[in-house]
């Protein structure tokens, strides 16, 4: 970008790293241990650590984890979501969160149209579901193949 502004991928690498050489990712093969930590290719890893890429929203939880890095500051402080639709997410009602909409549908309804953002979304909330104590095991209900991530 000319005007001095980060790209997103920029912005990516300026929380990852730091909070990565944190971790314990320096040195000789830090890549390769942090693509083995995360399920990354270390050629992505390299990549996002230089600034130019953004990995697949399905590595964000395995990052989130391995850097100590809460996932909604990741997310946010990377450039990925907005602080308004984090917040949007968290204030969900409860009995929304089991309503028949499904993830496509709710983020037609939120106008998530890129890609990223979209599967972003959509590992967002299998992460929610996984984290609440009385979610069902029925598996027949997870709004589609995208959502299963």
């Amino acid at each position: 970008m000319t005007d001095g502004t980060p790209t997103r991928a920029q912005r990516f690498a300026a929380i990852v790293v730091p909070a990565a050489e944190r971790a314990g990712y320096s040195g000789h093969g830090a890549k390769a241990r942090f693509a083995r930590d995360t399920g990354m290719t270390e050629s992505s890893v390299t990549r996002m650590w230089q600034g130019s890429a953004v990995p697949d929203a399905r590595f964000y939880d395995a990052i989130s984890q391995v850097t100590g890095i809460e996932l909604g500051t990741l997310l946010v402080e990377g450039g990925v979501l907005s602080p308004e639709s984090l917040q949007s997410l968290s204030e969900t009602d409860r009995s929304q969160v089991r309503s028949a909409l499904t993830p496509e549908e709710a983020a037609d309804r939120l106008g998530i149209k890129d890609d990223v953002g979209r599967e972003l979304f959509y590992a967002t909330i299998e992460r929610l579901k996984r984290l609440e104590p009385d979610a069902p095991d029925d598996r027949s209900d997870r709004g589609g193949t995208a959502a299963q991530m």
